[in-house]
């Protein structure tokens, strides 16, 4: 079996999967924590090499504050368990913005924990404006080649994604890592996050097997 090297993961549906449950919307955060883990564990034991979660993004933060209060706490509880895994731990995102869990400061230096067997990236306050702000101050100083500008990116750390896994139905990849996302190839779970299911990822990588991997060529 052919496995993606580097798997994106974005895990919506929280806030449909309480209301369908009979809880306010933002009880469904916290029960995205042990899918988190399980899945991270899952990549782990199928070799994949880097994983990334799609945490809270800077327009998450228009949302009510209440929402935004829990899903800031379900990020901080979710880095913490995964910081007790055998991974090289990154935490992205504006650091310079009051919405940014100041918990979180210690891991945006990657941190290897254990043997840090796979590479762990978790998003936390980003935007992709956000993540491109520098490359798009570096090419107005000056005329820099495409891969000299890469390096600016607050995400340069992060590599190319092969595969996006996408969680309650939405196709859309809500601004993901704009510059890594580009050849990955985008599966998509009708389940909400809360839903989730080993099988789930078993059958990404079964339908990833049928894609045609040209990176354009």
């Amino acid at each position: 079996m052919r496995i993606p090297n580097h798997i994106g993961i974005i895990p919506d549906g929280n806030r449909r999967w309480a209301e369908q449950n009979g809880l306010s919307k933002e009880q469904g955060y916290e029960k995205g924590l042990y899918p988190g883990l399980k899945l991270f564990r899952l990549c782990k034991e199928v070799g994949v090499k880097e994983v990334t979660f799609y945490g809270f993004t800077q327009d998450n933060t228009k949302r009510p504050s209440v929402q935004v209060q829990a899903f800031q706490k379900a990020c901080v509880d979710a880095v913490k368990i995964l910081a007790q895994e055998d991974a090289d731990l990154l935490v992205i995102g504006n650091t310079e913005s009051p919405m940014f869990p100041k918990e979180l400061l210690p891991y945006t230096q990657r941190t290897k924990i254990g043997k840090g067997r796979i590479k762990l990236n978790f998003l936390v306050n980003y935007g992709w404006e956000w993540d491109l702000s520098r490359v798009r101050q570096q090419a107005e100083e000056n005329l820099p080649t495409s891969k000299q500008l890469l390096k600016y990116l607050h995400s340069s750390d992060i590599s190319r994604i092969d595969l996006i896994i996408r969680w309650g139905g939405r196709r859309r990849l809500s601004g993901l890592l704009p510059v890594q996302s580009v050849y990955a190839d985008f599966y998509v779970i009708d389940d909400y996050w809360p839903d989730f299911k080993e099988q789930h990822f078993y059958d990404a990588l079964q339908w990833y097997q049928q894609q045609d991997i040209t990176l354009g060529g």
